[in-house]
C-alpha cells in the first residue's frame, strides 16, 4: 500500500466504519467504529510519503517496529499504544492490513 485511498478502502470492509475529517483539515482523515466513535486508522501525509496510524498492543509494538523500517513510535500519539507505518511500499499490504485489522479489534473491545 502507498496510498490513502488503499487503507480507507480497506478500512470500510471492517463492520460498522465511518470516515471522519474532525480537524477541518483534509490532511488528516480517520477511520471510526461507529459504536465508540473510537478511531483505529488516522492517514495523513508527512514528509512526502503518506501515512497510517494503528492502535497497537504493546506486547506486539517493539515487534512491528523492529520487523520493518518504514514502522515507527505513533507521530503525534501516545508511543506505547500507537504505530506509525509509512505507506513507502516496503510493508507487504497482507501486513499492513494485519495491522489496521488488530488496531480495529482493539478500539471495538472498547466500552461505549
Amino acid at each position: 500500500m502507498k496510498e490513502r485511498k488503499e487503507v480507507l478502502d480497506y478500512g470500510m470492509t471492517l463492520p460498522d466504519v465511518y470516515q471522519d475529517a474532525p480537524f477541518h483539515d483534509d490532511n488528516w482523515i480517520l477511520l471510526r467504529y461507529k459504536k465508540n466513535k473510537k478511531a483505529f486508522a488516522w492517514t495523513y501525509e508527512r514528509n512526502g510519503h503518506m501515512c497510517v496510524n494503528v492502535k497497537v498492543s504493546p506486547e506486539w509494538r517493539d515487534f512491528w517496529r523492529n520487523a520493518y523500517e518504514a514502522i515507527h513510535p505513533g507521530y503525534h500519539q501516545n508511543k506505547e499504544h500507537w504505530n506509525t507505518i509509512i505507506l513507502d511500499g516496503s510493508v507487504p499490504d497482507e501486513e499492513i492490513k494485519r495491522m489496521i485489522a488488530e488496531s480495529y479489534d482493539l478500539v471495538v473491545k472498547k466500552r461505549y
